[in-house]
């Protein structure tokens, strides 16, 4: 597997609070965005924990996942990662009301891991096919969409799209939503904070992706078309392909 990543304030805001990780272990490979909110310090503090968390309790296993054992431990891993942004934020007065998006993606050659909270997302990507979205967003604007109260063109453009439904830290406990999906050689997972995804649409996504450029090409095509777009909030983007014998252009 080979991995690129890139986080970026954007055009508009003086402080990043994107924090994204990649992690290697044994024959499998941990990738996690996470896009903090709750001031300009709590927002910082919210994402850069989950993700130097998930970096503790990642390096801490040994061997390799099966798909029932991947699954488990990242919602052991979420669970636990909430109940420290709770337990931080209720203790902290500069954090009260601090929180976190969270998308995690555990790789292995044969399978993904993935779970998401909030708004930022995963995606994968296979050749000559579009880009697909495989986690869901838990937004105001989402559920609005699910229950046909609002066209996909209408969401696009609403209002309320930046409100969350679901965020890592602002509650004890946390509703899950993980899964494992399927990939193949050559197959490629994006995962990205709204500050991408609320820019570029998953058909331009695609086009990017379908370039015969490398991953970190990629990754700096889609934060430079995202600020070109207003760039109004932090961008954070990792691309990881499963290219088992060498890089397929």
């Amino acid at each position: 597997m080979r991995t690129a990543y890139c986080t970026h304030p954007g055009k508009i805001r003086s402080h990043n609070e994107d924090s994204v990780g990649v992690y290697k272990g044994e024959n499998c490979l941990l990738a996690v965005v996470a896009d903090g909110m709750g001031g300009h310090a709590a927002g910082e503090v919210a994402s850069k924990m989950a993700v130097d968390l998930s970096a503790q309790r990642f390096m801490e296993h040994e061997g390799t996942f099966t798909r029932e054992e991947a699954e488990i431990w990242l919602n052991h891993l979420v669970r636990g990662i909430n109940l420290r942004l709770y337990e931080h934020a209720e203790s902290h007065d500069t954090c009260k009301g601090m929180g976190t998006t969270f998308a995690a993606a555990l790789c292995t050659n044969e399978f993904i891991a993935v779970s998401s909270v909030g708004d930022s997302r995963i995606y994968i990507w296979k050749h000559s096919q579009p880009l697909k979205q495989i986690t869901e967003d838990h937004t105001f604007v989402n559920e609005l969409l699910k229950t046909g109260q609002i066209t996909e063109d209408e969401a696009a453009g609403h209002p309320k799209r930046n409100i969350l439904m679901r965020s890592l830290g602002t509650e004890p406990t946390i509703a899950l939503d993980t899964a494992i999906v399927e990939w193949s050689s050559w197959s490629h997972v994006l995962l990205c904070s709204d500050g991408l995804s609320n820019k570029l649409t998953d058909e331009r996504l695609t086009e990017i992706m379908s370039k015969s450029m490398n991953l970190e090409e990629k990754t700096e095509m889609m934060v430079r078309e995202a600020n070109h777009a207003g760039g109004e909030d932090n961008i954070s983007v990792i691309l990881i392909s499963n290219d088992r014998d060498g890089e397929k252009q």
